[in-house]
């Protein structure tokens, strides 16, 4: 079969290609290290020489790590140990973060937590767990709804963990077994019924309430019994908007004061519940003067602007297709049995048969196939393995079945980067909304006026009535509803424009970060490429002799009975072909299918087999030579100008001479130059990928790359991104379960839609059409979502100051103040409905 293999334990080939990387740390066993024998930049294990340089401290598991460490890694700009472990920084600098939960003794878990919507509810879960006997420590992320805690197993169990953060409006699950779960939005049947009562409220104040207020008389004598009766029935059906629907404002309210951290809520809480308990008091005296229609509106519109937010995201959410599954629960023991993956044990023998995933690391015990190993290492080109190579847990054995012997640690390398995501994730502090930034000195700043004003007019001499009624309206007036409108719905329009241009906006902070962008890490496998082998080029020794086509039929008939990802690209292009020739209605009845195939033969680095009576070999150039067929000197040439292309040379041959060598390879995406000629404006470009040699530089070579990385193993992607981080604002562009801890670890991290599961989990962003050109107005898109919010937040308080000293003046009433209140929420809806 066609394949650029390693060289193996029991393989006689002299030289690795140079298309392959040949890094010593993933051939050694990960368990087998101890903690002084691992690499400073990534932790994996080091090999017995550990590579390392004059020019970079520490000792490294690959030349990629220290490629990374001597580039980045300076006084100025080098993380704190367990980078990985602890996100660095603080949101905003105003929060005081967790310790680093990997130096606790105790054990780690991970839940899912619904509710998160803002950084004061990290600050308060991280409180409400930390107090809890038996917890060591806890870091919440609201950016992605998780909370990691550190526990003591002896005094509890992590089947209690959920209960102790649950609560207040927050539920928390396992996130483990809640990945697959769907997730449902209590808040519309809140939001019905809420509007249902809100009607019949506000039907009752035009009938009744609002004539009087303008000089007629009333219809119904407040003092006697029809007018409480009205008075009550509009009193209740407030109340189960302000309690029922208007909960989650009620809860972010406690928790900002909980946490010590004023936010929107807070202010929006406070102008709802002032101007509830001024008119519950005003109905209990008999007075006609009632202001729940304030509270109505302030709840109903500010809740009906959060709905609106999620349920574009969710509309959004669904232009996702399914993705598949990459991690493995079973395995299949070398009997046959299929057995619950942690009922492995070390040492124990797993059969894995083509197509089927490595369950967990180990050895290779018996048989030789090739690995695909580019979901866990991003490298592009399958790995030949025989018996005693090591092999990863999520690697894919692709042409033939082999029996691994499970290692010491019994687990996966797929797993790893699963528990080094959600770490990250976890530690990872959502950018606080702008809104609530501006809240933290707004919302004190309007309560003390609010008081400061109503004291003053008690202490004049004005009746405890209107001081109150003065006080109330400078809440009110402060523009609750235009303030918590801002955001929600400028967002709303920003995910509605992406999911229209293909993009899933799957974390709203990209929205805040992302105008800071300065430096763009894209990935190579399946980012700057299409990530599948393909044909680059078909190269006969003698076009007059054996053409191009013919060379392609031969070769392709022979390869459709390999399961190699070569040999089908090969199968691909040859059947391609045929196709185009039938649609011309060229002559192709000499064109070889693989039913015409007789005799297959698979080897170690080939295949051959009969057509129309000769037998091709098709393979390595050395396959070739082994069974006696010439390879021309004008050959030799062209196999290594496809090799030092980055290029997997596959030759064919026949009748005692190679006929020709196809170039395959992992190739580039059609618009990648005028991407890559947009994204790097005003921007550093960074290439992270596990490749070296020819397809590295490659990439080297390509205009607007300021950087490249080549070398790095996954586990040093996230680190990698973590000290570019130094530099400034980083966006990480990926599609491989490999890049999502550096997707998580990056500012913004924007998932390719062909990726994996695993990827788009861990990215802020999706692009559903897989078009890198797409990369670049994801940013556009999010730089022009933040300026919206900018100019909603801006005439929300130019109005304020305005409204605020007229309400402190006493020219106001809460009747007009709620009436400007509603007519600047129309601008900022008008504002936030224009395109971007």
């Amino acid at each position: 079969m066609s394949r650029d293999p390693q060289p193996t334990a029991n393989s006689s080939a002299p030289t690795p290609e140079p298309a392959v990387s040949a890094r010593p740390a993933p051939e050694t066993d990960p368990g087998a290290a101890t903690d002084a024998d691992t690499c400073d930049l990534c932790d994996l294990p080091t090999p017995a020489d550990p590579v390392t340089d004059p020019d970079a401290d520490g000792s490294f598991c690959c030349r990629g790590c220290l490629e990374v460490a001597r580039t980045l890694e300076t006084a100025d700009n080098a993380p704190d140990e367990s980078a990985l472990q602890s996100r660095i920084g603080q949101p905003d600098g105003d929060k005081d973060r967790s310790p680093d939960l990997a130096d606790l003794d105790g054990e780690d878990a991970f839940l899912s937590v619904e509710g998160m919507h803002c950084s004061t509810c990290e600050a308060f879960l991280e409180a409400t767990a930390e107090r809890e006997a038996g917890i060591l420590g806890a870091t919440a992320s609201y950016a992605t709804d998780t909370i990691r805690i550190a526990y003591d197993p002896d005094r509890i169990t992590a089947a209690d963990l959920p209960d102790l953060v649950s609560g207040h409006g927050y539920t928390a699950t396992d996130r483990s077994a809640d990945a697959d779960a769907e997730g449902t939005d209590d808040s519309v049947a809140a939001l019905l019924l809420g509007a249902f009562f809100g009607m019949m409220v506000m039907v009752w104040y035009v009938l009744f309430l609002y004539p009087t207020y303008f000089g007629y008389d009333p219809v119904a004598d407040f003092g006697g019994y029809d007018g409480a009766f009205l008075a009550a029935n509009i009193w209740l059906m407030t109340s189960v908007i302000l309690f029922y629907t208007g909960f989650p404002i009620l809860r972010g309210a406690f928790v900002s004061l909980r946490a010590g951290r004023p936010n929107m809520d807070l202010l929006v809480a406070t102008a709802a519940l002032g101007s509830y308990s001024y008119s519950a008091v005003a109905t209990v005296l008999g007075q006609s003067h009632l202001y729940f229609d304030v509270t109505v509106a302030i709840v109903l519109v500010v809740t009906a602007g959060g709905h609106y937010e999620r349920a574009v995201k969710r509309r959004a959410t669904g232009l996702l297709s399914e993705l598949t599954e990459r991690q493995v629960d079973e395995a299949r023991l070398e009997d046959g049995e299929t057995v619950p993956l942690e009922a492995v044990e070390p040492g124990d023998r797993l059969l894995v048969r083509p197509g089927e995933r490595v369950p967990l690391d180990g050895e290779i015990a018996e048989g030789t196939a090739a690995i695909d190993e580019s979901l866990v290492t991003g490298e592009s080109l399958p790995v030949e393995k025989a018996s005693g190579d090591f092999v990863r847990g999520g690697t894919v054995v692709t042409d033939a079945p082999i029996v691994v012997e499970v290692g010491a640690e019994a687990e996966s390398t797929l797993d790893r980067l699963v528990s080094l995501l959600w770490s990250i994730q976890s530690a990872r502090p959502g950018v606080q909304r702008l809104a609530d930034k501006l809240a933290t000195v707004f919302v004190p700043l309007v309560v003390a006026l609010a008081v400061g004003t109503a004291t003053v007019l008690l202490a004049t001499g004005s009746s405890a009535s209107t001081a109150l009624l003065v006080g109330l309206t400078v809440i009110i007036v402060s523009c609750p509803c235009a303030l918590g409108l801002a955001t929600p719905l400028a967002i709303a329009a920003g995910i509605r424009t992406a999911a229209e241009r293909g993009i899933v906006v799957a974390a709203e902070t990209i929205f805040e970060d992302a105008p800071d962008v300065d430096t763009v890490v894209l990935d190579k496998t399946g980012t700057l490429t299409t990530g599948a082998m393909a044909v680059d080029a078909v190269h006969p020794v003698d076009a007059d002799e054996t053409g191009a086509d013919e060379l392609l039929s031969c070769a392709g008939a022979v390869e459709a009975l390999s399961e190699h990802p070569i040999a089908e690209a090969v199968a691909d292009a040859a059947s391609a072909s045929a196709r185009e020739d039938a649609a011309a209605d060229a002559p192709a009845a000499d064109s070889p299918t693989a039913s015409d195939v007789e005799s297959f033969e698979r080897a170690d680095r080939g295949v051959s087999g009969l057509v129309d009576g000769e037998r091709v070999a098709v393979g390595h150039p050395d396959f070739c030579r082994e069974r006696g067929l010439a390879v021309p000197a004008a050959l030799e040439s062209r196999v290594d100008d496809i090799r030092a292309a980055g290029r997997v040379p596959v030759a064919v041959g026949w009748d005692g001479r190679v006929r020709g060598a196809i170039a395959v390879g992992d190739s580039r995406r059609e618009d990648l130059e005028d991407a890559l000629e947009t994204l790097s404006a005003g921007r550093e470009i960074v290439v992270l990928t596990g490749d070296e040699g020819p397809a590295a530089e490659r990439v080297r070579d390509l205009e607007g790359v300021d950087e490249v990385f080549a070398g790095v193993p996954p586990e040093a992607k996230a680190e990698t991104v973590d000290r570019l981080r130094a530099r400034g604002t980083v966006a990480m562009v990926g599609d491989g379960s490999n890049d999502a801890p550096a997707l998580a670890a990056a500012d913004v991290g924007i998932a390719m839609g062909g990726g994996t599961k695993l990827a788009t989990e861990a990215a802020d962003a999706v692009i559903v059409d897989d078009d890198l050109a797409a990369v670049a107005e994801t940013l556009a898109i999010a730089t022009g979502t933040h300026r919206r919010i900018r100019q909603n937040l801006g005439w929300a308080f130019a109005y304020n100051a305005v409204a605020i000293p007229l309400a402190v003046a006493g020219l106001l009433n809460p009747l007009f103040a709620a009436i400007a209140m509603a007519a600047s929420s129309a601008l900022v809806v008008c504002n936030s409905a224009r395109s971007i």
